[in-house]
């Protein structure tokens, strides 16, 4: 079926086709048989054992009636390229693009009104869900991303919530991060109602980035979205509530959270990479399914793999180093390890006055409250590299010296070292070289690179040889 007027650029199928064409050596194609239950994640662990990361599009998954594309944010070059940027301008160019809202234009309707239940038809067994990790309690939705709307204001909000299913018409979900949408929730209480919202599960990369964006409470995501874009996302309203969802999107699941239903749920293998069993336990009761006549299941690997930990730093990071070289212009880089996973983060800069390391450092470590490591590096260190980033702290921090902490502030709920109540430390190591560094970094010339890689080239070409 063909929607004219709608803009073919928000079709996330149409981003794989034409990736896919544009790209195929950066798409893993599987046709063989996967399963549902860790095949995926295997796949992907796989890759990345080998240093790789290619989306991986999975047209045959077992028990899954629809085809699986996973790992799409594994790669910072390929997330670059959705702003046609290369990678060491991703900061710049998500944040500019995300200083341009564009609010949603609504349309009469969209892909996603292919096909709907609702009331006793409404089912969700019908929805494809694949089970990550041996230790999870149960298959789960990843790539669910909330939608709700604030009822006094009508502020909207994306979020993303692990949810497993508890019965035929719920779902489980924990919304642990305690952001917006709980904030929301609460104003719901107050007023003794349950909290409207709508599941979107598929839709356009960018659209999924803008849902990890941090923005404030009166700032709707979706507006966040068309300006990722560059024009305004289309949405359609949801049969009964009337959400704005993308007419874009493969599955839109609809209902209510009852701020007083609970029902366990976990655990699941999480960003940190130990499964998780901290939740806040909510209940989200379905009452319509929309979907697209030919969906595709787009999931988000979970644990600590580099597309979940990507999906929500490079937010973060275009925030911090917005934020850092608004405020420090000395600063050259900001980067979130993905050996760190949410942790850790190490930032270049040209130092031209004694203790502008350590004012960088507090200044990430007030901002960010997931951040309990800082490494400060000089600005000649690639910190996209963990061993040129450890060189440094070997060769330049001196303990008694370089170092900083803080206690007693709030951290990641999901942090498996942090207090019962929540709370976290955090450090600064300063792995600048300082005023009275001493040394002198060894040098190859230009010359002797460029003939040993001709050697290199010309001994791979003929084959080689070996002792």
């Amino acid at each position: 079926m063909t929607y004219p007027g709608l803009s073919r650029r928000q079709d996330p199928h149409a981003f794989v086709e034409d990736y896919l064409a544009a790209h195929p050596e950066d798409v893993l194609a599987v046709d063989e048989a996967i399963a549902a239950d860790q095949g995926v994640t295997g796949l992907i662990y796989a890759l990345a054992a080998r240093g790789r990361e290619e989306m991986l599009l999975c047209r045959n998954v077992s028990g899954v009636p629809v085809p699986v594309v996973s790992n799409v944010f594994a790669s910072r070059r390929r997330i670059a390229r959705l702003f046609d940027a290369e990678p060491r301008r991703l900061h710049e160019a998500f944040a500019a693009r995300a200083a341009r809202p564009l609010a949603p234009r609504r349309v009469d309707s969209g892909p996603i009104r292919e096909v709907v239940h609702t009331g006793a038809d409404v089912d969700l067994a019908t929805v494809p869900m694949l089970r990550h990790f041996a230790s999870d309690r149960a298959p789960y939705i990843t790539s669910g991303i909330i939608v709700a709307e604030d009822p006094e204001t009508g502020a909207g909000n994306l979020s993303y919530h692990r949810s497993m299913i508890h019965s035929p018409n719920e779902l489980a979900t924990s919304l642990h991060s305690r952001g917006d949408l709980w904030r929301i929730l609460g104003r719901y209480a107050e007023r003794g109602k349950p909290m409207p919202v709508a599941m979107v599960i598929g839709g356009h990369p960018l659209f999924m980035l803008a849902a990890s964006a941090r923005v404030g409470y009166e700032v709707d995501e979706r507006a966040i979205a068309g300006g990722l874009l560059g024009e305004p996302l289309e949405v359609v309203p949801t049969p009964e509530h009337g959400i704005a969802v993308p007419a874009w999107s493969d599955f839109v699941l609809e209902g209510t959270i009852d701020p007083g239903a609970y029902a366990e749920e976990g655990p699941f293998g999480e960003f940190s990479g130990y499964s998780s069993n901290r939740s806040t336990n909510n209940v989200i009761r379905v009452t319509s399914i929309m979907r697209r006549d030919r969906p595709i299941l787009f999931d988000v690997e979970g644990g600590n793999t580099a597309e979940h930990l990507n999906l929500a730093r490079i937010p973060r990071e275009s925030e911090m180093a917005e934020k850092l070289r608004t405020r420090f212009p000395d600063v050259t880089a900001v980067h979130y390890p993905t050996s760190g996973t949410h942790f850790h983060c190490y930032v270049a800069l040209r130092q031209s006055r004694p203790g502008q390391a350590r004012q960088v450092m507090l200044g990430l470590l007030g901002w960010d409250p997931y951040v309990k490591t800082v490494v400060a590096v000089d600005s000649d260190i690639d910190i996209t590299d963990d061993a040129a980033v450890l060189w440094a702290l070997a060769t330049h921090f001196q303990p008694h010296r370089d170092i900083l902490t803080a206690d007693g502030l709030p951290g990641s709920p999901l942090d498996p070292s942090s207090t019962s109540d929540g709370t976290t430390s955090r450090m600064g190591l300063d792995a600048t070289r300082g005023p009275d560094f001493d040394g002198r970094r060894i040098e190859i010339s230009d010359d002797a690179l460029a003939h040993a890689r001709t050697i290199l080239e010309q001994n791979t070409s003929h084959g080689g040889t070996h002792a």
